[in-house]
């Protein structure tokens, strides 16, 4: 699945179009890697993201194309979540 739809069916990111914004100005890297919006995210990988002062990140649980809200918890576990100073 593309990242940028990744992050908005997840609801890690409410809106794909601002998923994508994130993901083009170089905020979100997957395993340790700067991504596209049409990175591919497959199970196991580990997604950060600098959201203003939240850092966040998660590994990708189960991939599910048009999850209900309640699935949606299943599609990643937080790592870590937090708070760090702006430059």
């Amino acid at each position: 699945m593309r990242l940028d739809k990744y992050l908005k069916v997840s609801r890690v990111i409410k809106r794909r179009t601002l998923a994508k914004e994130i993901v083009d100005i170089g905020l979100v890297t997957i395993n340790g890697k700067i991504a596209k919006p049409s990175s591919e995210v497959t199970e196991g990988d580990i997604i950060s993201l600098r959201l203003g002062e939240r850092e966040l990140t998660i590994r990708v649980g189960t991939i599910i194309n048009s999850p209900s809200k309640d699935k949606s918890k299943e599609m990643f576990t937080i790592i870590e979540d937090k708070k760090v100073m702006i430059n």
